[in-house]
């Protein structure tokens, strides 16, 4: 059977253990390395609070020595802004029409999916594995032409995404984190405890480099 390769893009400003529960969730669940992706200049928000430099040595440290999660860098290597699209038809050039690809996201960034550059095209390019939020389900939030294009596109096998090159749509049931990273900035800079939040190695990279404002983290104890 043909590899399947899975990318997750996203700011990971700063990755938290939310982003490493989805990552690891869909390496069992695919049995495939997932390759995180931080973006260089997200279109669809704000600036980052840290610079590509720190999020990609954040991300660095929070998958050192774990299995299956690799970091990928082409987006910051390639600079501007981080469209999906350009990503996965520079993927489809290194890799063939014909490979497996499939794009990792939770499922606020699913429903959000009218709102990228070029989205119906995206699903001629890869799958899409969506990590759901518990006792809630996509096809409630879909946009009606999304809604339209997603029919008949789900599928319960994930070998099934391994037998074509794109347009499928798998559920992960991994439980998403309540905490996002908008939150955990926020913490940081109310001085409100969220060590607990993050990979020990990334608290430290944070407050080393007094990252998000006020980072001392130690503080407060609790969540």
């Amino acid at each position: 059977m043909r590899e399947l390769r899975v990318f997750y893009g996203g700011t990971f400003d700063p990755v938290h253990n939310g982003h490493l529960a989805i990552a690891r969730a869909a390496h069992d669940a695919l049995a495939a390395d997932i390759h995180m992706m931080p973006a260089a200049d997200p279109p669809h928000r704000a600036p980052p609070g840290a610079s590509a430099i720190d999020r990609a040595a954040m991300l660095q440290l929070a998958i050192a020595g774990g299995p299956g999660l690799l970091l990928d860098r082409r987006e910051l290597d390639r600079g501007g802004r981080s469209w999906s699209i350009e990503t996965l038809h520079a993927l489809r050039a290194e890799f063939g029409s014909d490979a497996p690809i499939a794009w990792l996201v939770g499922v606020d960034s699913f429903v959000g999916l009218p709102t990228w550059k070029s989205w119906r095209e995206l699903f001629e390019l890869a799958h899409f594995v969506v990590a759901e939020r518990p006792g809630s389900s996509p096809d409630d939030e879909l946009a009606p032409e999304l809604a339209r294009i997603a029919a008949g596109r789900w599928i319960e096998n994930a070998d099934a995404l391994r037998r074509a090159p794109a347009g499928l749509l798998l559920r992960l049931n991994q439980p998403l984190h309540a905490h996002s990273a908008t939150d955990l900035r926020d913490r940081i800079a109310a001085g409100l405890s969220w060590r607990h939040l993050l990979p020990p190695a990334v608290a430290d990279y944070i407050a080393a480099h007094d990252l998000y404002g006020r980072a001392d983290g130690a503080a407060v104890i609790g969540p």
